[in-house]
């Protein structure tokens, strides 16, 4: 397996976030997090995951974005005020706890490619010798998104849609 695209995208992918976290602008901030979710859009269509890289590029790097700049910009001439709060002593303790047993949890899963993955054992040949049959449509990924996923990538589509309708109303109401 050739590393020379997945290692620069998660370099990018970990230097966004990073500088997300500590940037002091908003606005820079802001930039950073549609720049995250555009690479990890990326990421998840390199994964082969298109559906979801298709709903990241969508929310996250366009309306999530959005939303932040209309906020920013609608704040006012004072600005948005924080106030420094430390953390709850419960999540210093319960965050790294979760943090562990997700690590762990972990091992439990299939290893990336494995033949032998119960995924790769009992849907995947199920798909590929019915696909045609079952939805007569030539296209192996088309099929399982539009016929066997049916109702999640409607679901996809419905946040999608609803999201827009979100936004086109957020800007018109702006412009009354």
């Amino acid at each position: 397996m050739t590393y020379s695209f997945e290692l620069p995208l998660l370099l990018l992918l970990l230097l966004t976030a990073g500088a997300a976290i500590v940037a002091k602008d908003l606005l820079s901030a802001v930039l950073l997090l549609g720049s995250y979710s555009f690479f990890l859009a990326l990421v998840w269509a390199w994964l082969g995951a298109v559906d979801v890289a298709f709903v990241e590029a969508v929310v996250g790097a366009g309306l999530a974005t959005v939303f932040f700049l209309l906020t920013l910009f609608n704040a006012g001439k004072g600005g948005i005020r924080f106030r420094k709060a430390s953390p709850p002593l419960a999540a210093l303790f319960v965050l790294p706890l979760l943090a562990g047993l997700l690590l762990y949890a972990a091992n439990d899963l299939p290893q990336f490619g494995d033949p032998q993955a119960p995924a790769s054992v009992h849907i995947s040949p199920e798909y590929l010798t019915k696909a045609y049959a079952e939805t007569e449509t030539t296209n192996i990924v088309t099929a399982v998104l539009m016929d066997y996923r049916a109702l999640d990538t409607l679901v996809e589509t419905v946040v999608v849609f609803t999201s827009g309708i979100a936004c086109w109303l957020l800007l018109r109401r702006g412009s009354e």
